[in-house]
Order: structure tokens, then sequence, then C-alpha cells
């Protein structure tokens, strides 16, 4: 019971204070790996590939994995309600305020600052992203070239020129293509 109190009031702290969607739930996993025996880094990585690549918001998608890695069905419930019941209570409590003061020109400048807040967030998680999963953290002080991840930085590659001149297709595409190519090179 108290395991899944903790996976809630973990998620709820996540969800509270991601600002800017799903990528913002970044750090707050990573700190969850140091302290909970829940999941490992490489399980965090897996984690935000399965939720990019799978239906429905990436932060719930992560927290669901997440919860179900610590504690089951009923983990991955616990977490996905801690992680949502922030901005469900947050929502209600800003839609009565902004009704009241939506042509405050305090209200539209604390607007104004969120999105570079937000935006600094989501790239500071997108950096994190891109160096797990291009390059093994682990050997960066013992040698620089075991460091580099070559079949991961050639995926990366070819699926960033893919993306920039088939850019009508569909990224799902992409990323079946990129899923297709590890089962078959066994990456």
């Amino acid at each position: 019971m108290l395991k899944y109190m903790i996976v809630f009031l973990e998620f709820f702290k996540a969800g509270l204070f991601a600002v800017g969607g799903g990528l913002a739930t970044l750090p707050f996993l990573k700190a969850m790996v140091g302290k909970y025996p829940w999941f490992t880094a490489a399980e965090l990585t897996n984690m935000i590939a399965i939720s990019e690549s799978t239906p429905g918001p990436m932060g719930v998608n992560m927290a669901t994995f997440a919860g179900f890695k610590a504690g089951g069905v009923l983990g991955a419930i616990i977490a996905t309600a801690g992680l949502v019941c922030p901005s469900i209570l947050i929502i209600i409590g800003v839609s009565k305020i902004l009704e009241k003061f939506k042509n405050s020109k305090l209200v539209k400048n604390a607007f104004y600052a969120l999105r570079p807040a937000s935006a600094g967030l989501i790239i500071g998680a997108m950096f994190d992203v891109f160096l797990m999963s291009l390059f093994h953290i682990e050997y960066i002080k013992v040698n620089f070239l075991k460091t580099l991840n070559i079949p991961a930085i050639v995926i990366f590659v070819v699926g960033f020129l893919c993306i920039k001149k088939f850019d009508k297709v569909h990224p799902i595409v992409f990323i079946l293509a990129g899923a297709i190519f590890g089962v078959v090179f066994q990456l």
C-alpha cells in the first residue's frame, strides 16, 4: 500500500511541475531512476520510445508504463491518475480565474512568460533523450569512441534526412521503420 502511495505522490509531483507536456516529465522520471528500483535508465529510454510511438499523450503513456513497472496494472492506474490529477485540478481553477481576469495585463504577461519557460523544459528533456539515445553515457569518462552508439547515430541521421526529404510521409512510418531496423539488425 505504501508503494502505491509513493507512486501516486511521485507522479502527482511530476504532473504538478512538468509544465510543457510529456517531455517535461523526463527530469522527474530520471530522478525516480536514482531514487526507486521501479525502472532503470535503459528502461527509461525504452519508455520514451514506446510512449512516442503509441497513441495518446506522451506523459500519460510514460506514467502508465512506469507505474506498471513499479506496481503492475494497479501501479499503472495509480501513476496515471497521479500524473493527470494536478492538471485536472489546476485547469478547473485556472478556468474559473481566467473567466474573471481574462482582460488583465498581468494574466497576459504571465502566459507570455510561460511559453519560453515551457520551451526550455521541453528542449532540456529533448537534449536528455538525444544523449541517452545516441551515446553510451556510461563510457564518457573512459573512452570517447566507446561513447558513440554508431548504429543509433546512423538511424538518427537517416531518419532526420528522410523526414526532411519526405515531409509528406506520416511520422509513424519512420517510427515503424526504426523499430523494424532494430529488430532485423538486433540493435
